[in-house]
């Protein structure tokens, strides 16, 4: 079963999300940006998941950690919980 490494964070508007992630291209860290900014209590350690398997995470999620290109921070995605900015950081298949 494919699993995956990422971290990701929360907000409620587009609007901050996309701002947040002009922020992180122009040198923030994500990190940080999560530590301040994300209303997950992942936030507290920079966004960081850990590691899970495809199907532990909402639909929206699995597409892009699943999906998309590692190591590029993706987004905004939008779930049942708000909007995320979402970066894989490993990925076996």
């Amino acid at each position: 079963m494919p699993t995956a490494s990422a971290r990701h964070l929360l907000v409620a508007t587009e609007e901050q999300c996309t701002e947040i992630k002009e922020q992180i291209a122009a040198g923030a860290s994500f990190a940080d940006m999560a530590k301040e900014h994300s209303s997950c209590p992942s936030g507290r350690s920079g966004g960081d998941l850990g590691t899970f398997s495809k199907g532990q995470m909402v639909p929206e999620f699995d597409k892009v950690v699943f999906e998309e290109e590692i190591n590029v921070v993706h987004g905004p995605v939008k779930t049942q919980f708000g909007f995320h900015l979402l970066e894989t950081t490993e990925r076996q298949d």
